[in-house]
């Protein structure tokens, strides 16, 4: 009787123990089935690099390192008066040249009537025109050149293309800048997480899929987002030096597909982000 009720008394305990068990399990396996996630993943976003179209001398940087700025701000200032000397330079040669151009015209006129009375030749009218052309084609040069130096001239201030934070500042005043010689790099606020799944993992995931983002340095926080887009190939095919297959050494390994995620929500100013900042992305797939 006793062996009877410790064997009833056993499954009973079996039976509370492996129902939740078999709850949980399922639950846990329909969960793996329905989510991919990996700890290749990192956050990123454009880099902006600041180089100057003029070459001089820096005579001062508006800026420091991490600094936020808005579109627009002054950033670093190149010494303009070299510029503003072409300037002036490129004005004058252009009113010589319009005056050059009013005293051709007016030899073409003269010399029009002249011919049309028979006191000049058709020749000497020619080379009236000619020389009206040449003042003319000259005049726009001038223009054109003008033109230039006055861009060069607003070159030398140069103000932030975008928003964004200030990153590896190496712009100095008074140090001596060429033209695409990179001052600092802009960081603008708009980040994404690129996340490298085995190309097993991919099969089921589409644009669209939610994402839950797990963030290194913010262990008590979720972020969510979802799945923007697939890159057309995997990570090694576009490294410097793509493996070659055709070599008779092949070994088979499981390629990477970047997948790259967006953020539902702009950053919180309580969790800022940071190029490279390690993530685990994991994906809902359908």
């Amino acid at each position: 009787m006793d062996k009877a009720k410790n064997r009833k008394s056993l499954y009973v305990i079996g039976a509370v123990v492996a129902l939740p068990a078999l709850f949980f399990g399922l639950r846990y396996w329909r969960y793996v089935m329905t989510h991919e996630s990996t700890d290749d993943g990192f956050i990123t976003a454009d880099i902006v690099p600041i180089s100057p179209k003029v070459e001089g001398q820096l005579i001062s940087v508006s800026v420091e390192d991490n600094q936020k700025v808005r579109q627009g701000d002054p950033l670093v200032r190149i010494d303009p008066r070299d510029y503003e000397v072409k300037v002036e330079r490129a004005k004058a040669a252009l009113a010589q040249a319009q005056a050059t151009l009013q005293m051709t015209s007016s030899d073409v006129e003269r010399y029009k009537e002249l011919t049309e009375r028979d006191e000049a030749s058709k020749q000497q009218f020619d080379h009236a025109k000619s020389a009206f052309e040449e003042a003319a084609a000259q005049a726009k040069l001038a223009q054109a050149s003008l033109k230039q130096a006055q861009l060069d001239l607003s070159y030398t201030q140069i103000t932030a293309p975008v928003s964004g934070q200030v990153s590896r500042k190496s712009a100095v005043a008074g140090m001596y800048v060429q033209v695409g010689q990179t001052l600092m790099a802009l960081v603008p606020d708009h980040y994404w997480v690129i996340g490298n799944f085995k190309e097993t993992q991919v099969t089921h995931m589409q644009p669209g899929d939610p994402v839950e983002i797990s963030i290194d340095a913010y262990p008590d926080k979720v972020f969510q987002g979802h799945v923007e887009s697939l890159q057309a190939g995997t990570g090694a095919i576009f490294s410097v030096l793509p493996p070659e297959n055709a070599t008779g050494n092949y070994v088979k390994v499981v390629q990477r597909i970047p997948v790259k995620i967006v953020f539902n929500e702009d950053p919180d100013p309580k969790h800022p982000f940071a190029i490279g900042m390690s993530v685990i992305p994991e994906v809902e797939v359908k």
